[in-house]
């Protein structure tokens, strides 16, 4: 297979935002690229994909993007049968999780991992658009508030990372992504920007129910947010815009947001960036996308600690297989850009044939140690009838947030949190029900004399025989008198990264192409319950301020459900998937407890570099898509730099 490689200066597998940029930023300056993605290349327009969406009964995250998740009956399509694969919404259902003819994912529990991913050109691009900066206690837990304690469950990050000096990438990332926010609004908990820096675009207005919540937070006092554990008295809590990827007016091209509540999973109108955009740029100026090939094998020269010599991939034309070629390609340098479950799975797959027994870049062990994300508490409520209504369903899915609370000494106990505002009303939160989502889940209430959605209730009794069923005027007034004061805010919660958390391959369970699918470990722990536990209080603080009526619930039977006792009393909470999958091959000074340095250089192969979430030592509270990009951005001048030595 060697003799018919493809030959280039550097080899990319995956096309997301780590590898787009750093394709983009070689390209730049003449470096040759060739760009491995599993799944289908970047379309002519988003046409078909919105087609997807528009048609699909059930309009998850991943609803408008191929490989298809259910046949033509509605029935979940075996992952056995298709070449690449992916984690879904549907497949997590309480019914499916631990089911590998219905889950992607082998899921062994003892908790559900509950989040998904693409495998598409472009990755990530039913992201929301949140870019935030880390804050910089983020990088310096351990060394903030874990210097006493023994077992302290969150590590620093190497010295060469740190806010500061990451700052001037964070803001090419910021300009290559068009971020829409305010930089003194965005100046909290140390975070520092140059000198008469400013974002690409103005920030994005904050919605009705953005400033009804700030408006609720002046004035609190100190037995209020006690709970919260900063360390100083916390009378005011701020409501920020979040910065987006997003445009608030015209920028490269790209039209300003026009307010489709649609961002997830696709903005119809192309104003939110994904990295298409960037992979477009890249393949213009000369990189070459090879999509529908899924890599198969990382090949090198000699045992664990050998230079990296050619990556080895299957072809594949239909989403069931089978295999319709190999290939391989050669390079000077390699980078695996996959994401946090994909790259840990390539890596732990190539054996060469016992040379490197416990996969690629595993001499430390700890390649697929480590899995998180950002388990995500959510609550939901009504405002009071009294209250102006705050028309939901109106702009982007998020504008604003609480991050101010996400590092203190609290830290030293329990895991940190940031909020997001929801401008979607109900939609999310009753998803899935036998009638959809909101809006149409509580119409079909009112209309039928039904309450699916829990809002249907006479002066909310929980009576059945009280169920309103009405047409016409009162059907009209019913809605506009509730669903306009419906509200959902959701809890970032901080994750430990630990060992038992872990992605390995599975020996029993293949894809369409009979590679080994990825095999899931997890669990949160106490330290990560116990931000839970904080948020729920803070939802408490928060509907207590609003007088708002609360109707979150917990399905009954759901397997990420836990009890904690809080104020005398056993309450049953419970947490999603945020998206955010981190941690699985980690940087570190050592390489005897991380797998690659703060380049994302492989410490175990010198032409490797492993790139992305799975980098992470701990994930913060910051969506991470921000500072993937810098990062990549910061590795894509360590491998020129590479390249320029070598001649």
């Amino acid at each position: 297979m060697a003799g018919n490689c493809i030959k280039c200066d550097v080899a990319i597998v995956g096309s997301g935002f780590a590898g787009a940029i750093i394709a983009n930023e070689l390209s730049q300056k003449g470096i040759s690229v060739v760009i491995l993605e599993a799944g289908a290349g970047v379309p002519p327009n988003i046409n078909g994909y919105m087609s997807r969406f528009y048609k699909a009964d059930a309009k998850v995250p991943e609803s408008a993007y191929p490989p298809d998740f259910v046949d033509s009956k509605g029935n979940m399509i075996n992952p056995k049968d298709v070449a690449a694969g992916r984690p879904t919404v549907l497949s997590l259902l309480p019914d499916r999780w631990k089911k590998p003819d219905q889950s992607y994912l082998v899921q062994k529990g003892p908790a559900p991992f509950p989040s998904t991913y693409e495998r598409v050109a472009g990755g990530t691009a039913h992201w929301l658009g949140t870019s935030l900066r880390l804050v910089p206690g983020d990088f310096r837990s351990k060394s903030n508030y874990g210097k006493n304690q023994k077992d302290f469950p969150l590590p620093d990050w190497p010295n060469a990372i740190s806010a500061e000096k990451l700052s001037p990438y964070y803001a090419r990332a910021e300009a290559e992504l068009g971020v829409s926010a305010d930089v003194k609004e965005q100046s909290f908990l140390g975070v520092s920007f140059s000198k008469d820096y400013s974002y690409p675009m103005p920030r994005i207005p904050p919605s009705l129910l953005d400033q009804r919540i700030g408006a609720a937070l002046t004035q609190l006092t100190d037995d209020d947010t006690r709970f919260l554990g900063m360390g100083k008295p916390v009378n005011e809590i701020k409501v920020r815009s979040l910065p987006a990827a997003r445009n608030s007016q015209p920028y490269r091209n790209r039209r300003a947001c026009a307010g489709n509540t649609n961002c997830i999973p696709i903005c119809p109108i192309q104003a939110k960036y994904d990295p298409t955009i960037t992979l477009n740029e890249a393949t213009n100026r000369g990189a070459q996308l090879i999509d529908h090939a899924v890599a198969s094998e990382i090949v090198v020269e000699d045992g664990p600690v050998g230079r990296v010599s050619q990556i080895n991939f299957i072809k594949y034309e239909k989403e069931a297989g089978p295999r319709t070629g190999e290939g391989c390609v050669k390079a000077k340098v390699y980078v695996i850009a996959a994401n946090a479950i994909e790259t840990p799975r390539l890596l732990l797959m190539s054996n060469n044939k016992g040379r490197t027994e416990k996969g690629v870049s595993n001499r430390s062990g700890q390649v697929g140690c480590n899995l998180m994300d950002h388990p995500y508490y959510v609550a939901w409520g009504l405002l009071p009838m009294t209250a102006k209504p705050v028309f939901p369903y109106r702009g982007p899915l998020i504008t604003s947030g609480i991050g101010d609370l996400c590092d203190g000494p609290f830290r030293a106990r329990r895991a940190a949190f940031r909020v997001d505002i929801g401008n979607e009303g109900w939609n999310y939160v009753i998803a899935g029900g036998a009638f959809g989502a909101d809006p149409l889940v509580t119409t079909v209430d009112f209309v039928n004399g039904m309450n699916s959605s829990g809002l249907n209730q006479r002066q909310f009794t929980q009576l059945p025989q009280n169920n309103d069923a009405l047409f016409g005027a009162g059907l009209a007034q019913k809605l506009n008198d509730l669903m306009t004061r419906q509200f959902r805010i959701g809890f970032l919660v901080e994750q430990t990264p630990e060992a038992r958390n872990k992605v390995t391959v599975s020996k029993t369970v293949f894809d369409g192409l009979k590679l080994p699918r990825p095999e899931v470990s997890y669990d949160i722990s106490h330290y990560t319950k116990q931000g839970i536990v904080a948020a729920y209080r803070m939802k408490e603080l928060m509907f207590r301020k609003l007088g708002a009526q609360d109707f979150t619930e917990t399905a009954a039977g759901d397997p990420a459900a836990f009890d904690e006792m809080i104020d005398g009393e056993k309450v049953t909470l419970t947490y999603g998937g945020a998206g955010h999958i981190m941690g699985t091959y980690r940087m570190g000074d050592d390489w005897q407890t991380s797998v690659v340095d703060s380049f994302q250089r492989s410490h175990d192969h010198n032409n490797l570099y492993l790139v992305g979430s799975g980098t992470f030592p701990t994930g913060g509270t910051a969506n991470p898509t921000l500072t993937i990009s810098a990062l990549a951005m910061r590795t894509a001048d360590s491998i020129a730099g590479d390249l320029k030595t070598q001649g």
